[in-house]
């Protein structure tokens, strides 16, 4: 009988401190340029001296769970939230200027990198204020990775960088290459370059009579935030930013290299470079064969990659973590 109770003492015991170790979420906001911008905080429960992490989205129509409508579902940015907090970070995820609940803080054609940049520190000041962290973290993810080390030029509020499958290159490199690297691309190749090389050299591009398939990376609406994309070189920027900076790449991403990778870390000594076999852009275990790895990227059964929250959570938790 004795054994019986002190059995269903420790059971009640263990129930009592899963409870009080659930996360909190909380929807969060703060002043953008003509309304507010929206999020989510996914805190532990006891977030006293807990790092703070803002997660800035990758291109395009991304939400705050990594979710998008053209056929994104796997939610990498909800699972990354989820996975911090039991490493005991605290996070925001966000919705873009102009997007999903924020699209009352802006036109989402009609945006810069540097206009994302000032919306981190938007948010990091915010995010001081509410919870006394001393400062923020920027984690970007894809295209948010530039966001992140532009909004670093300045590095007020920010503690440093996590760089999550960012480009290394600028933007005119990248679809060069990748253009070249499909075969299928073969009749439509001069016309892309072309019109690269004009945007690259901050020139529009007449779509009229374009090709249709080409259409979608050409859009006229999108054009002027494409020539100010590709106005930066992102190992430039981690260069000139004096703080801590971890770059996170998968080995199976298809859409950003690790030559992309070790470029960032190349860019100065100090900044630390984590590979993560086997992991894609979702930041999910994929294989390198093109169909099933895009298969993971509408499936959000799928759990994030191990590995990736504890990258993150031992390098913001770490003393190189301290502000400079």
């Amino acid at each position: 009988m004795k054994l019986t109770t002190l059995v269903i003492a420790g059971l009640l015991l263990a129930a009592a401190a899963s409870a009080r170790a659930a996360p909190v979420e909380t929807y969060v906001q703060t002043q953008g340029p003509s309304g507010f911008l929206k999020g989510t905080m996914l805190a532990p429960a006891d977030a006293s001296g807990a790092p703070v992490v803002l997660i800035i989205p990758g291109s395009g129509p991304t939400d705050r769970d990594g979710n998008s409508p053209l056929g994104v579902k796997a939610a990498p940015y909800r699972l990354l939230a989820e996975a911090l907090a039991g490493q005991g970070v605290a996070s925001v995820r966000i919705d873009k200027r102009g997007m999903f609940a924020s699209a009352g803080a802006g036109d989402p054609n009609h945006v810069t990198i540097a206009a994302y940049a000032a919306d981190a520190h938007a948010w990091a000041a915010s995010l001081r204020h509410d919870t006394g962290a001393p400062c923020v973290w920027l984690l970007g993810h894809s295209e948010g990775g530039l966001v992140a080390l532009v909004a670093a030029q300045t590095p007020q509020d920010i503690c440093g960088l996590v760089l999550v499958a960012a480009a290394g290159r600028p933007l005119a490199d990248i679809l060069r290459e990748q253009l070249r690297a499909n075969p299928a691309n073969a009749p439509l190749l001069g016309e892309a370059l072309a019109a690269i090389d004009k945007l690259a050299a901050g020139q529009h591009v007449d779509t009229t009579g374009m090709n249709p398939a080409l259409l979608p990376l050409f859009y006229p609406a999108v054009q002027d935030f494409v020539i100010d994309e590709m106005s930066y070189d992102p190992a430039k920027l981690a260069a000139a930013y004096p703080g801590p900076i971890l770059v996170l790449q998968g080995t199976t991403d298809l859409q950003v290299s690790l030559a992309d990778a070790q470029r960032l870390a190349a860019a100065r000594p100090g900044i630390r470079l984590v590979e993560l076999p086997g992991v894609n852009h979702m930041l999910k275990v994929a294989p390198a064969a093109p169909g099933a790895n895009a298969a993971t990227y509408a499936d959000p059964s799928l759990p994030l990659a191990p590995g990736v929250a504890e990258a993150i959570a031992t390098f913001v938790k770490s003393p190189a973590g301290a502000p400079q």
